[in-house]
């Protein structure tokens, strides 16, 4: 059964984490070896590289700067140092951190180069790791901690078992005042109207569609052939031949409860209960953007095996494919496929979820966090100038 006493990080603007990172954010491409360097010489400090950040411009740029605004203000870091080329940009995703109340500095590499940058970057990382490791942590509520959830490399055993019990923790976390974000548009064709139906108001509903029409409209524009993208070589290997199926999995997992919220990318929740969020179905960005969003523990249930990771939201990953709790064990964190025998009830597999979901709140480290899966890759919305 889960736990009765939870404990993590309360942050100085009242939100709790369940970990204590400090992280090195390059704000641009060309500033990742800065970043990495300044890793690399502080053990503990985690450095966040990204192929982007250049020559960006319009909504496209303003999605980037909230993304990495929103993974320093996340919860789950304790002490950021922004590096950038230009000191202007490095600045102002500075000053948007500062206001969270944690520790924050920004340093350009422009009149300093690499070496000097690293040099300052790691004393500033030293003291930051030192006075982040003398945080204690302390009581939390449940329903305090914001969860995401997105499935991946789906198969017919993700809709029969992994995801449905995903829906048993989403309904209790909503049932006792919690918040949690799903999305993957494109995933909910053929149930997008399900959805719709479960959005708890007119404006709500309209916000769903909108996002919804506006994804679809962008891939049919391209005139691509989306088989082998949606669904994946993976889903149809596993016995998922159209984008219809895959979408019922999808939804499976997102419970009963109704939708309180539609979001813009990496936007985050003003309303506790289910949010949808409009992103793409590719694992890394989606839960790049819901941790710039707030999220603090992501829940991944996967059909084929998925190896994903992040490097601030640990992702607890599921499976009731005995095949791939057999071949991929390393990976995943609990193995429901006992339900397709019948001798583990859907509720029982839930009390399983639930009691891991908060042993990882209280510390617990997941697969892909104990094997260095750490992928952050921020969304792009059109090319750069």
């Amino acid at each position: 059964m889960a736990s009765e006493r939870l404990t993590g990080y309360r942050r100085a603007d009242g939100r709790v984490g369940i970990r204590n990172h400090v992280i090195v954010l390059p704000v641009d491409d060309i500033s990742n070896a800065a970043a990495e360097g300044i890793a690399r010489l502080v053990q503990g400090v985690m450095a966040l590289p990204h192929a982007y950040g250049r020559l960006q411009f319009g909504a496209d740029l303003e999605l980037t700067f909230q993304t990495l605004i929103g993974t320093g203000t996340n919860p789950n870091v304790a002490a950021v140092i922004v590096v950038g080329i230009e000191p202007a940009w490095a600045q102002r995703i500075a000053d948007a951190i500062a206001k969270s109340g944690k520790p924050v500095v920004a340093l350009a590499i422009e009149r300093h180069g690499d070496l000097a940058t690293i040099a300052e970057g790691a004393r500033h990382a030293a003291r930051m790791l030192q006075d982040a490791s003398a945080l204690e942590r302390v009581e939390i509520k449940r329903e305090e901690v914001l969860v995401s959830i997105k499935c991946g490399e789906s198969d017919t055993t993700s809709g029969l078992g992994s995801c449905p019990t995903t829906s048993v923790v989403v309904d209790r976390h909503v049932g006792i005042g919690g918040t949690v974000l799903f999305g993957e548009t494109s995933e909910l064709t053929g149930g997008e109207h399900l959805i719709a139906a479960r959005c708890v108001d007119d404006e709500v509903r309209q916000k769903f569609n909108d996002f919804y029409a506006n994804y679809i409209a962008m891939i049919e524009r391209s005139g691509a052939d989306l088989l082998g993208s949606q669904p994946t070589e993976g889903n149809i290997r596993g016995g998922l031949s159209t984008i219809e199926e895959k979408a019922m999995g999808n939804i499976a997992k997102t419970g009963t409860v109704p939708i309180v919220g539609a979001l813009a990318h990496g936007e985050q929740p003003t309303r506790a209960g289910l949010n949808f969020m409009d992103s793409s179905c590719a694992a890394a960005e989606t839960i790049t953007l819901m941790a710039g969003a707030g999220a603090v523990l992501h829940i991944f249930p996967t059909g084929q095996g998925n190896v994903i990771g992040n490097p601030i939201e640990p992702v607890i990953k599921l499976t009731a494919n005995p095949i791939t709790a057999s071949t991929m064990a390393e990976h995943i964190d609990l193995d429901v496929s006992e339900i397709l025998d019948g001798t583990l009830s859907l509720e029982e597999a839930g009390d399983r979820l639930s009691e891991l979901v908060d042993q990882t709140i209280c510390g617990r480290l997941t697969a892909a966090e104990v094997l260095g899966h750490r992928e952050f890759v921020l969304t792009k919305l059109y090319q750069s100038a």
